[in-house]
């Protein structure tokens, strides 16, 4: 994949000079939806898929940057000087955005760089294409101007990029699964304050299988920023009458002692999620550590209800494929994954039914949707890396 990537840059770029390529991985997350920017847990892992670069330093001020994702769109060329928030709508936004806030935290970059790159996550799928363009871009960053930031750093940055330069205002995870993937391992972080730890995930026999519903959604044009919102208020609501620092920080007892301050139902409804599901995910962690992974399951349907219930970010693509996956045998738990309103479902499924799953979860997925949905059985991958 990547000498390919290396074939198609010289062809755009022409040969010579130190050229670098590098990969970054695509996320899922296993349990903790709409926790990260709640102050809660979330359980993400990187995956073997991802986004593949290869770049090379300029003598001058240009950025030239292409996507064999994109084609049609050609070489996209512009200049350092020219970084300026929410002018565009190309993917190029975010290379640009994590440029723009390196240079923000004080990384001047003082010299342009010929850019190409090839994702093998399918776009709007919810596995986190964009996070993983915006990571690969501060790994080139650090690599070509000798930057010393931390993984955690490029993380950050590129949050900031999404937040401030694309205009989503996504929480955390999705940029630090990315930036912290471990082989075989899950990430348990507190995303109040960044703290984290590494969880084996020993499945034993099962697989991951991710599907992917095919209906077009981007964060920016969903209902995201609104969820969001009213997660905001009602916890300035609850802060009235008990001091919370976010809705992560409360128990699901202490929650039961304050939801009437919540003025509206549906705001009651939204922080309901958020609380539970932060207990959840803890749950889910213990669970795994012990080895039971029948109950881990059990915590992944608790939370595609409370997605489709009380976040209501589902619809009918994604609740067809989970309600699917758990009619069929050796499925140990399903749910929607990443931010809703289209995008994928995970499933743990037996290795002896993987194949069964796919047939027939994909037959009434199409039956009742009138398309087909996409499967993909992954593993566990690692962090971005310097490829040559």
């Amino acid at each position: 994949m990547i000498q390919k990537c290396r074939e198609v840059f010289e062809q755009k770029f022409g040969a010579g000079g130190e050229i670098h390529g590098y990969f970054s991985p695509g996320r899922v997350n296993l349990i903790g939806e709409h926790t990260d920017y709640n102050g809660g847990h979330v359980f993400p892992c990187a995956l073997t898929i991802g986004t593949y670069g290869v770049a090379r330093k300029r003598a001058d001020r240009k950025l030239r940057l292409y996507s064999m994702n994109f084609e049609q769109t050609g070489v996209v060329e512009t200049s350092l000087d020219a970084l300026k928030p929410g002018a565009e709508t190309l993917w190029t936004r975010y290379v640009k955005g994590v440029i723009w806030a390196f240079a923000k935290k004080g990384k001047q970059i003082e010299t342009g760089f010929d850019f190409l790159c090839l994702g093998t996550i399918p776009n709007g799928s919810g596995l986190s294409s964009s996070a993983s363009l915006e990571v690969l871009t501060g790994t080139i960053l650090k690599d070509l101007y000798g930057f010393e930031e931390s993984m955690v750093d490029v993380a950050l940055y590129s949050q900031m990029a999404e937040n401030l330069y694309v205009g989503v205002n996504c929480g955390i995870m999705d940029q630090f699964a990315i930036a912290m993937g471990k082989k075989e391992h899950a990430i348990f972080l507190d995303t109040a304050t960044l703290s984290y730890t590494y969880a084996p995930v020993k499945l034993d026999g099962a697989k991951i299988v991710i599907g992917n519903t095919n209906k077009k959604r981007g964060l920016g044009d969903s209902k995201y920023n609104e969820r969001r919102k009213e997660c905001e208020t009602a916890l300035k609501e609850i802060g009235r009458v008990k001091p919370a620092s976010s809705l992560g920080s409360l128990s699901e007892a202490e929650f039961e002692e304050v939801q009437n301050a919540i003025a509206d139902p549906i705001r009651r409804k939204r922080a309901r999620h958020a609380v539970t599901e932060n207990q959840r995910t803890i749950q889910a962690v213990e669970a795994l550590s012990q080895g039971d992974l029948a109950a881990f399951g059990r915590l992944m349907d608790a939370s595609h209800i409370s997605l489709r219930d009380d976040y209501e970010v589902t619809g009918i693509e994604l609740d067809t494929l989970v309600e699917a996956a758990w009619k069929q045998p050796g499925v140990i738990g399903a749910r929607m994954t990443g931010a809703g309103f289209g995008g994928c479902t995970v499933s743990i499924v037996r290795d002896e039914n993987v194949e069964s799953f796919l047939r027939q979860v994909g037959d009434i997925y199409r039956e009742k949707i009138g398309y087909d949905a996409d499967f993909y059985v992954v593993e566990i991958g690692d962090g971005p890396r310097v490829l040559f």
